[in-house]
Parts: C-alpha cells; structure tokens; sequence
C-alpha cells in the first residue's frame, strides 16, 4: 500500500509539472488573440478583403500573417497598426496572391493557430502520461524490487509452512488413508528431514527424489503435503505446467529460483505436480531439442544434481504416466524411489469415508462399511465426491442427517450420472426394459459374474438405463472363465431386443464396444485365445506419439486377420451363450421387463424373488 501510495504522488506531480505550463500557454495564447482582437477594433473599422486590398494598393501594409486553420488575416500598416479580417477559405494556397505580396516586398507569413497545436499536445499528454505511470504501478503492484523482468522468471510455486497464524491447515497422515503401504516407505523420507545427522554419521544418503505413480484421485499430492506436515517442514508446490511458458529460457529461470528458495528454507519438502508435464522423454518431439519444455527438463536434472550432501531438500513428484517420462529422470540418483499408489481395498475405502464424513452427521441406518463394500474401484477423490453428493442430496429434503438412501442416489448419481428428466414413449420404454432385463438375466444365470445389485429404466447421464453389479470382493486377477460370462452379459441387452422381435437397435453401443475391448485384450495382450502366448501391439500403454509415431505393428498383415477372426470368434460364442440363456428364461425374460415397465428400479431383492421363481 505504501508504495502504491508513493506511485500516486507522483502521477499527480508528473501531472501538474506537465499540465500547468502547457495550460498557461494556451491561456496566454487566447489571451493574445482577445489584444489583437482589441488592437483591431481600436483602429478603423476593416471588415472585408475589399479594405484590405485598398491599404496594399496605397502601400499601407508592411507585413501579412495568414492563419490557415481558422482563415484569419492580419496586416500590419507602416504605422504598426494590426488588423484582422476573416479571409476567404484558401487564400494561403493561392500562389498568385502570396507572389503579389512579395513582389511589393511584403512580409509574408503562413502559420496555424497556436492555440489548437497547443491544445492538442496538452491532451496527449494528460492522456499518456498517467497510462504510461498506472502501468509501471501495476507491474510494481505484482511484488517488490525495481527489476521486474526477474519476477517473470521467478518461480510460482505456493509455499505451505507451518505457522500459528497461517489459515491453512496442517496435513498429516491423519488426513491420508487408503495407501498404507506408501505411507510405510515414506516414513524414512520423515525421518531424515527431521532427524537427518543419525543418517549422515553413518554415510547414509537419501533419495533426492521421490516420485509417487498413481491413477488420479488415488492422493498423491496429499501424500506428498503429509510428509512435509509430518516432519515439520515448508512445503513448496507447483504443477509442471507452471514452469513452461512461450518464451525459451523462463521454464529453466523458474526452476532454478525454486530451487534457490528450497535451499534457502532447507530441509523442505519440493513438490512437482504432474512431472510429465515438462519431463517426457528428450528427443521425441517433431520441432528438434531445443524448446522451451526440453530446457526447463534439463534445468530440472541439474538442481537435483547439484544439491549438496548436507541440504535436506527431498523432490517429489507426482505422475500418471510413468512411462513417458525420460530415462535421465529416473536413474539412480534423482527420482529414484519409486512409490506406487494403488486403488485403495475396501478397508482402505472405510477409512477415507471416515475422515471426508467426520464434519457430517449420519442417520443410524448408514454404514460407512457397506457404502465402502458397495463402491469397488472409487479412488479418494470420488469417495470425497460421494460424501458430499449425499450431503448435498439430504440438504435438498431438509434432512436433519445424512440417511442410507441419500448415498444410494449419490452413488447412482456418481457411477451413473444424473437423472434426465427424459420421457420415453411406450415403445422406448419397453425396448429398454427388455434391453436392461437381458442384462439382468444372462448375469443371474452364469457362474462366475458379479452380483446384480440394481436395474433401472431411468435415463442417467447419456444413457436410457442400467444395470449395476457390485462384486463380492475387491479383485486382483481376472480369470478366463469371467471373463468369457462378463462378454456375455454385456450382449445380453442386444439379444433381448433380438428376441422382442421388434427389430435392433443402437442402444448396445457401448456394451458391443467394451465387448470387443475385453475379447482383444485376451486375444493380443492376455493370451487367453488359440494364437498363444504373444503380445501383439503396445498392450494397454497409451501412444506416445513422440515416441511411438510412424512405428511399424510388431506382426504380419496375416496375424492381424488371425487376430481379427480369433475376436470375432470369441464374440458370436458368447453371443450364443446368452441367446441360449434368454430363449431358455424368456417366460422370467418377460417378466423382469413387465417388473422394470411398472416400476423403473429395481434392487437386488426384488430382483432375486423374480428370477428365482
């Protein structure tokens, strides 16, 4: 404020030492105008050419001043005595009149009005001048020092320190649940930030780098602010985006004062978020190696490089695509340690559950082991979105406390989507009913599939209805034979529509596309078909297109028709598998679409007492 304060004092000075002088000159300007108007009318009366043009044919005029912009003439006679007239519009162009002049050794003298040249340069400046001062204000305003260049380069990263009158507050592992395991091996990175001499007298070092690989949502990055919270110790994060800019050399500039900073406030906790931002592999781009993303990697090696033996300065990082990243970053000695973050087991769920519904207030009737038993696959962050999607809910029925149905429809709402307010005529709705009872029967009838737990007709998201199975168990391993049931049950929507008789339709879109996925992973990655144990294609990596662009296919044009019959193959068998499990139950068929016509949803008892009898 007090240099904002400053900056204003002397925008209104610069204004004041330009504005008044420039005022004054225009008034005296004006005022020059109002004596000769004055000294004009002292004299005889001259108010036309005419007059003028009598005074030079007696040799009365010794001088002549034309101003160009407003047409005045003023002449001085031989007794200095100044007239002025309005003259006709281009007189001072008229090259006969001016040479008449000087023929008769006339002075002559062409100007423009004083007063406008002055006015305008007074309204440049008075417009310039403040835009000019405001915007070295507003650069100064974004942080001190006079050089500002060197706080574009400076980095961006927040820093979290622990303080009594910080706001933020303090992560620890109490707020970390769901990855036991990484928490064990970070414990030695807190050991040696807190207790670093007990590893240094034994010549112990540690691992300059950490880099914690995870799908999003798992908590890498409150991972990450538990250690610097456990140990103590301020916490510097930025994204790698953050270090990239369009100008080549500021990524690197930004890197290097980070790590100024970090040494500066050691021992600290340095954090990159999403590291394959600026770390992908060197040399795989299509614009040479010279860019700015390159560089500011390069700069990235040489800090960690460069950091002496006794800075306690620990680099994490956090990363989905591990296998993008550059060789360089990950040998020993810089991101080294490897922690992976698995989607957390169903105990690992209850206990996020636990800390996100801590602040809320649940009915009896919710068990927070069920919903963690019921949701498979959810990482932290959609169990947070599942706890506040209930509280959400029960706050829009002025619920006192968050029930047992409030997570349910957050669930659905989660996994499914919303609700659309769509309205299906007869004919959709039954197609539909018999599409998701297909579904719903092929899964109660094959042995190695999950458990339908819910059907609905009701329109979510961008599909017209669902079928949710909820396993028994968290799995690790995929067997064959479930794999085989689990294809059929997605074809079961479409043979039940085959066997409506009411023709197909494009509703088993996405039940045919995740069919073919699953039957050509078994067939090209798995080696669960007749063409053996062979990986055919990059399996389930992502491309790469640095690296991966214009790379041929690991097989011949014969193993790719190979390929493509095995899929096929694998899926018409399963397709008769579930025909044949319809046409056998089309009497239960018939009577779990008439159930999902009346009602819309279905639950798991409902359904069991339909097709058990």
């Amino acid at each position: 404020m007090k240099s904002i304060g400053k900056t204003l004092f002397y925008v209104a000075l610069m204004i004041a030492l330009i504005g008044v002088p420039v005022y004054y000159v225009v008034s005296w300007d004006k005022d020059m105008d109002e004596v000769t108007k004055s000294m004009r009318q002292a004299a005889q009366s001259h108010d036309s050419i005419t007059d003028f043009l009598d005074a030079l044919d007696r040799g009365e005029v010794e001088a002549v001043e034309i101003e160009t912009g407003s047409n005045k003439l003023k002449w001085v006679t031989t007794n200095s005595i100044v007239y002025q007239i309005n003259a006709p519009p281009g007189l001072a162009d008229n090259l006969d009149f001016i040479n008449n002049l000087r023929e008769k050794k006339i002075e002559v003298k062409i100007t423009s009005p004083a007063s406008s040249s002055w006015s305008y340069i007074f309204w440049i400046l008075i417009i310039i001048v403040p835009i000019i001062l405001f915007m070295r204000l507003a650069s100064r305003a974004g942080g001190a020092g006079p050089n500002q260049i060197n706080k574009f380069t400076s980095s961006r990263a927040r820093k979290f320190a622990k303080d009594k009158d910080s706001k933020e507050p303090s992560i620890t592992f109490k707020d970390v649940a769901g990855c036991d395991q990484a928490k064990e091996e970070v414990k030695e990175v807190i050991d040696f930030l807190k207790s670093p001499e007990k590893f240094q007298k034994l010549g112990a070092k540690i691992p300059k780098g950490v880099l914690l690989v995870g799908s999003p949502g798992t908590g890498k990055t409150l991972l990450a602010r538990a250690v610097a919270g456990e140990a103590d110790v301020p916490f510097f994060s930025e994204s790698g985006s953050g270090f990239v800019e369009v100008f080549v050399g500021v990524g690197a500039a930004r890197v290097r004062d980070l790590f100024l900073q970090a040494k500066k406030n050691a021992p600290c906790v340095v954090f990159i978020d999403e590291l394959d931002a600026i770390g992908r592999q060197r040399g795989a781009g299509f614009g040479g190696g010279n860019d700015e993303r390159e560089q500011t990697l390069n700069q990235i090696l040489i800090e960690i490089d460069g950091f002496e033996s006794d800075k306690t300065v620990i680099v994490m990082a956090a990363t989905n695509r591990p296998d993008v990243l550059d060789p360089a970053l990950v040998r020993p000695g810089r991101f080294d340690r490897q922690i992976v973050i698995n989607k957390p087991d169903i105990k690992g769920r209850e206990e996020i559950l636990k800390i996100h519904a801590k602040n809320i207030p649940l009915a009896d009737d919710t068990s927070l082991t069920d919903i963690a038993r019921a949701t498979p696959g959810f990482v932290g962050a959609d169990l947070a979105n599942l706890v506040n999607e209930a509280a959400l809910i029960a706050g829009r029925r002025n619920k006192q406390k968050v029930e047992r149905s409030d997570f349910e429809d957050a669930k659905d709402r989660v996994i499914m989507g919303l609700a659309q307010g769509k309205i299906m005529n007869q004919r959709e709705k039954r197609i539909v009913a018999y599409h998701e009872a297909g579904h719903t029967l092929v899964a109660k009838s094959l042995p190695n599939t999950d458990p339908v737990n819910k059907v609905t007709i009701i329109p979510r998201g961008l599909s017209l209805g669902a079928t949710h199975s909820l396993p028994e168990e968290d799995r690790r391993l995929y067997f064959k034979d479930y794999l085989l049931d689990e294809i059929s049950v997605l074809l079961g929507g479409r043979v039940a529509e085959e066997l409506l008789g009411e023709g197909v339709t494009n509703g088993a879109s996405n039940d045919i596309e995740r069919a073919t996925q699953l039957a050509k992973a078994m067939v090209c990655q798995w080696g669960m078909s007749n063409l053996g144990l062979l990986l055919y294609g990059n399996g389930n990596k992502e491309v790469f297109l640095g690296r991966d662009f214009g790379h041929v296919k690991d097989y011949s044009d014969e193993t790719a028709k190979l390929i493509d019959m095995e899929v096929k193959r694998i899926i018409d068998e399963r397709h008769a598998a579930a025909k044949e499990i319809l046409t056998a139950r089309r009497t239960t068929l018939n009577k779990l679409a008439n159930k999902l016509q009346e009602k819309e949803t279905l639950d798991k008892e409902e359904i069991d007492d339909i097709v058990s009898n």
